[in-house]
């Protein structure tokens, strides 16, 4: 069996300035997580402050991501950035479709759509966000939530995404303050779901990554699961000796 190499992200949301972005990068990049294969790294910084971080990791293994981006290459979107943008700050992977998008900024599942096709049109790894809120967790309706934002987000890219995208799994009663980690084993069979799900639209199942309240203590459990692909992470790797230590630990994961 083929050794799995997880991808282990972090996403900033509104944080850091440009030089605190800088450090964070500089120290990533002189970590050995700068060429070693054994795991996928990335980070998503601001908006800000991609090119800054990009340059900074040129060269290296570590993807550098957008946090989301429009559907238009151009256009009257005051207010906006495309794809086109994203590209030219060195990104190589854009964040689509998180929950705070959703509940705050109007994001759906059709401009979810329209984004990933987008992103696949100029080469973008779109990183697919997507998950259960508490009411329809405790209702039991996770599964068929998350089948549908899944079988909607690439309804209109169909194969066209085969080897080309990652879904994150967020459960939105997991991430933020106060947030809950789901269980490995309730993790892993959401996750199986979901390849399963995305295979009958893409072709191939997709790598499925888990977000939602990842620590130091949880994320070599959590990574180790035969059908998590890897972790995405918040808070806990907002410090470059956190996220590091974290890859550490995940590199160490059996594999499944």
């Amino acid at each position: 069996m083929t050794a799995k190499v997880p991808w282990v992200g972090t996403s900033w949301k509104m944080h850091k300035t440009i030089a605190e972005a800088r450090a964070f990068a500089v120290a990533l990049g002189r970590s050995r997580y700068a060429h070693l294969g054994s795991v996928r790294p990335f980070v998503i910084p601001a908006f800000p402050s991609i090119a800054t971080v990009s340059g900074v990791l040129a060269g290296t293994s570590v993807l550098v991501g957008a946090q989301n981006m429009h559907w238009e290459d151009e256009g009257p979107w005051t207010g906006e950035v495309s794809p086109l943008m994203v590209k030219d700050c060195g990104a190589g992977l854009v964040e689509l479709g998180h929950s705070e998008r959703r509940a705050f900024f109007n994001e759906t599942d059709e401009t979810v759509a329209l984004k990933v096709e987008a992103a696949l049109r100029h080469d973008l790894i779109p990183l697919v966000c997507v998950g259960d809120t508490k009411d329809e967790y405790e209702a039991g309706r996770t599964a068929d939530v998350l089948a549908r934002q899944t079988r909607l987000a690439f309804g209109r890219v169909g194969e066209l995404a085969r080897g080309r995208a990652l879904i994150a799994y967020e459960p939105v009663w997991s991430i933020g303050d106060g947030g809950v980690p789901a269980s490995p084993e309730f993790a892993d069979q959401q996750h199986r779901r979901l390849k399963a799900v995305a295979a009958e639209i893409v072709g191939a199942e997709p790598p499925v990554i888990y977000g939602g309240s990842v620590n130091l203590e949880n994320c070599r459990e959590l990574a180790s699961r035969p059908h998590v692909d890897g972790l995405f992470i918040g808070r806990a790797a907002w410090d470059p000796g956190d996220f590091i230590d974290i890859l550490d630990r995940v590199a160490g994961a059996p594999a499944a």
